[in-house]
């Protein structure tokens, strides 16, 4: 068991468009999160039925990481993921049920660094973000997801 939390929440409501930063965010079960180009289908990666859209999460420690390590200082809306957090284990919530506030997520694959991302960020990214890019995850129930939120698992 872990608790962890919610440090910020990005969406980007057009492919490409810089990334928003928000408060708070209603997250639809087989959708994704409101305002987001991905709860619209309208994602790079958008594709029928891939619950692993609906919402992606990157550890705020590894964007540290990447910018000690490497010297890219992504910030937290850059890497392009939904949600950043702090102190929660997201590789090993593959497969796994977790709570963000109100809303429970299933985790659905790793969420690894590609060559668009790198295109629209810094060279070097992906090497950088390898093995710790980030979840994407399935809304199992609706709800807000806020700022400060606790998350916690199994």
């Amino acid at each position: 068991m872990f608790s962890g939390e919610v440090v910020a929440i990005y969406i980007a409501s057009d492919e490409g468009k810089p990334t928003e930063s928000v408060s708070e965010v209603r997250a639809h079960k087989g959708r994704g999160l409101e305002g987001d180009r991905y709860a619209r289908r309208e994602g790079k990666f958008s594709q029928k039925e891939d619950p692993g859209r609906e919402v992606t999460l990157i550890e705020s420690e590894a964007i540290a990481a990447l910018k000690k390590d490497y010297h890219i200082d992504l910030g937290l809306g850059g890497s392009r993921r939904n949600i950043v957090t702090r102190g929660v284990p997201l590789n090993h919530l593959l497969g796994e049920e977790f709570r963000v506030g109100e809303v429970t997520l299933r985790g659905i694959k790793l969420c690894e660094p590609c060559g668009y991302l790198e295109g629209l960020t810094e060279k070097g990214i992906r090497k950088g973000l390898a093995h710790r890019g980030g979840l994407n995850a399935q809304i199992v129930s609706e709800g807000l997801i806020r700022s400060g939120d606790e998350i916690s698992g199994p």
